[in-house]
């Protein structure tokens, strides 16, 4: 067995990808002691835990990109280890509809990609075979990908964490990280009136990225922009009019895939999310401010930039917001028969979506050596669907000397 440079590792944040790389690091590393670190009652709080919880097979992301390998790396890693923990997941496939003609473009790259990226019995469809696959469903043409599945996060979470504990790793709750350094003697972390000190430290802090990457002087040229993404449930008396998953085609500009429809393990129909600007790191709710937040976003000149680029995206989201009538609208390019009461019991998760300088959002996983700290500065989706690949990625980077 190889040797792991150091005894003691801590690691910020215990979502699913922080928790994914403590796992690895204790699985593979016997005898290092792993401590995780989570501000929160319980893993899973935010992102983790706010999701539909789809397992991406990799149909979106550009090929070679950390994205494209690591979804695919990590999609079946995380299915295998479903069935080796008895976790709930469902392989309930997906169809990517164009509804228009003029969408058929942005629908040939889509499957462009996912050949290249070699996603598991990728085809395209015609109206006929998209209705046979999903009866309700109205469009010109739709890329299918059947092994895209649906799986419960938070028991994946829970899972990893019995098994960090159970590799005599320790996981701390309610234990927010105030201090963060490299010193002489490693790599000290302080919480409240504790402090411990680690050989090396890595730190997925998801919406509080800046302020951990800031505290140890790594802060750079991205700044994290949350962005609420609002859901509802499908009433289970048309549920039936959904038999697995059903995307639009995302417009090429962003990196949100348009507000889509997916059942999940629990037999429920999700809808959405839409993508609108939050107010606070933890704004799960309209009215949901935080001006030290907000104070922070608006300092950096990429959200501005962000903000003039497309206002009218952002406009038509904000509006789809306020209005459930409009909401709706979206969904019945492609579901014509969903009325505006079908929707029910509105719900919401944030994301954490890097904008570098410029206003660009980050496209793809971005990690950042600062030192014996390596901080974890953008994992948007699918992150979740590739933690376990992310962590044997880390890992494999950090255990050079």
């Amino acid at each position: 067995m190889s040797s792991w440079p150091g005894d003691s590792i801590g690691v910020v944040g215990g979502g699913i990808v922080g928790l994914a790389i403590a796992r690895e690091i204790s699985n593979r590393y016997q005898g290092v002691g792993v401590t995780v670190f989570e501000k929160e009652d319980q893993v899973a709080s935010h992102q983790s835990g706010h999701n539909s919880g789809v397992v991406h097979a990799g149909v979106y992301y550009q090929p070679n990109s950390l994205k494209g390998r690591l979804c695919r790396r990590g999609a079946g890693l995380l299915r295998e280890y479903c069935q080796e923990r008895g976790v709930r997941y469902r392989e309930l496939g997906k169809l990517v509809v164009a509804s228009a003609e003029k969408e058929l473009s942005a629908l040939d790259d889509i499957e462009k990609r996912a050949l290249l990226n070699g996603v598991p019995g990728v085809r395209r469809v015609g109206s006929k075979e998209m209705e046979d696959i999903e009866p309700y469903v109205r469009g010109v043409s739709a890329l299918y990908s059947p092994s895209t599945a649906s799986v419960d996060y938070r028991g994946v979470c829970e899972a990893l964490g019995e098994e960090i504990r159970g590799m005599e790793g320790e996981v701390r709750l309610n234990t927010p990280v105030t201090g963060l350094r490299e010193t002489v003697t490693g790599v000290e972390v302080c919480s409240a009136d504790q402090r411990w000190i680690f050989d090396r430290v890595i730190v997925c802090g998801g919406l509080y990225g800046d302020r951990l990457a800031r505290l140890a002087g790594g802060l750079g040229e991205l700044r994290t922009i949350p962005f609420r993404g609002e859901y509802y449930m499908l009433r289970s008396e048309v549920s039936h009019r959904v038999r697995g998953m059903i995307y639009p085609v995302p417009d090429p500009r962003y990196s949100f895939l348009g507000i889509h429809l997916t059942r999940n393990i629990s037999d429920e129909v999700h809808v959405g999310p839409n993508a609108v600007f939050a107010l606070a790191l933890e704004g799960y709710r309209r009215r949901d401010i935080d001006f030290n937040d907000l104070r922070l976003m608006l300092s950096w000149p990429g959200t501005w930039r962000l903000v003039r680029r497309n206002w009218q995206h952002g406009s038509s989201e904000l509006l789809s917001s306020l209005s459930k009538t409009l909401y709706v609208r979206q969904v019945r390019r492609y579901l014509a028969d969903i009325e505006t009461s079908d929707l029910i019991s509105p719900s919401s998760g944030v994301r954490a979506q890097a904008v570098d300088r410029s206003g660009n959002l980050v496209d793809d996983f971005v990690l950042q050596e600062e030192g014996r700290i390596l901080l974890v500065r953008n994992a948007p989706s699918p992150a979740a669907t590739s933690s376990l690949a992310i962590a044997e990625y880390v890992v494999s980077l950090s255990s050079k000397p």
